[in-house]
């Protein structure tokens, strides 16, 4: 969901059952303030709150390769310390991230050897991990009716 703590969000807590939800946020402080609200209405509503994913958390120049925070450094992890949360993992700020999106082919189906595709295939493994293991359903019994 967008970021915030409106009528949508709590709508959508309170009506729809939710196994567990993921803060993301960029490391920049404004953006921390929100990612923290969400993850305490999360908790209030009883959602457990799986972790946190600093999103762009870096920008690597494709030609010299250095690395710069634009949106500065380590600012989910602070806010998973302050929660007591695990980050999940990082998604860096990358061009071929944003393309392969405009073209309707997430990273990680049009390039799932990058490096940007194993930083989603991580968190994805890390939000598993956290999920509850879902409830034993025998299986639905189907019956056709009589010709």
């Amino acid at each position: 969901m967008p970021p915030g703590t409106g009528d949508v969000q709590l709508s959508v807590s309170q009506n729809i059952p939710i196994s567990g939800a993921v803060i993301v946020s960029t490391p920049q402080d404004i953006a921390l303030m929100d990612a923290h609200k969400g993850a305490e209405m999360f908790r209030k509503v009883h959602v457990p709150v799986l972790g946190l994913v600093q999103n762009m958390s870096v920008f690597q120049c494709p030609k010299c390769r250095h690395k710069t925070h634009i949106f500065g450094a380590d600012g989910a992890r602070r806010l998973a310390r302050t929660l007591d949360l695990d980050v999940l993992g990082e998604v860096p700020l990358h061009l071929n991230i944003r393309e392969a999106s405009d073209t309707g082919q997430p990273i990680v189906f049009s390039q799932p050897e990058s490096d940007e595709a194993k930083a989603y295939l991580r968190i994805a493994a890390e939000v598993v991990k956290r999920l509850p293991s879902p409830p034993d359903h025998p299986p639905a019994s189907c019956s056709l009716p009589e010709a």
